[in-house]
């Protein structure tokens, strides 16, 4: 059975929830959640437009609930809305819509256990998996053929003191990592952290202007400056598809 998750009203919270209390707020949707089951957003086919994948067609699976809020988010609905499936329904629906490429995303996909035996099951399914996580969860338990790709957050983020640093040292060749920038003050503690973590020996490392708020013009002036061989990267969605545009 799909079961609608409808968000719950805030007004009923304490107006100055402690710490623990905000994150269980904002984990309210997967509350009762069948073992088994995962609460999805949406699954959708569309363009890849991030990461070294940028331009191929791509399935998404977009989970819902996130214990992050960046000051950039550009996915608020998946905060909150969601529909409960079962695992072999997820990885059905994604087989089904047919690409080769399959990107599990949200919200933060690994806030719910069910997503690795999803992942595993796209792989052995002949899928190309891409994971996008926030950085601030354990990647050691993720499927070892799957493409992490690692935000790590910027001060800018207003999320920097989310980072697990401990997921660097879990880093695999076919992982990427990426820096969502929101000034120049992000793009210099940036390179001090791919200086201070040597992480584009382990990886591809992917530098992000905040949309409307970076122009990409004087990031990539920043990057040749810099004489880092870290990738400029424009998201393609948001150049083909309105900015605030779902589903695409």
């Amino acid at each position: 059975m799909i079961q609608t998750l409808t968000p719950r009203n805030d007004a009923t919270l304490p107006t100055a929830p402690r710490p623990e209390s905000t994150r269980a707020q904002r984990l309210r949707p997967l509350v009762g959640k069948p073992a088994g089951s995962l609460v999805i957003h949406e699954i959708y086919r569309s363009l890849q437009g991030e990461s070294t994948f940028a331009g191929l067609p791509c399935v998404f699976v977009r989970l819902t609930a996130c214990q992050l809020r960046c000051r950039y988010c550009d996915t608020p609905h998946a905060f909150a809305q969601g529909m409960t499936l079962t695992l072999d329904e997820v990885a059905a629906r994604a087989l089904d819509l047919g690409d080769r490429l399959v990107e599990v995303t949200g919200g933060e996909p690994l806030l719910q256990p069910e997503v690795l035996p999803l992942m595993t099951r796209l792989a052995d399914a002949g899928r190309t998996v891409l994971l996008e996580t926030g950085g601030a969860l354990d990647i050691g338990l993720v499927d070892r053929r799957v493409h992490v790709i690692l935000d790590l957050k910027t001060p800018g983020s207003g999320e920097v003191e989310a980072n697990l640093w401990s997921n660097l040292r879990l880093l695999k060749a076919t992982d990427e990592v990426k820096f969502v920038l929101c000034n120049r003050e992000d793009f210099d503690w940036a390179v001090a952290q791919v200086r201070a973590h040597a992480l584009t020996d382990s990886c591809p490392v992917l530098f992000s202007a905040a949309f409307g708020q970076v122009n990409p013009t004087d990031l990539a002036a920043w990057i040749l400056e810099s004489r880092l061989p870290v990738r400029l990267q424009l998201q393609q969605h948001k150049i083909l598809w309105h900015p605030s545009a779902r589903g695409v």
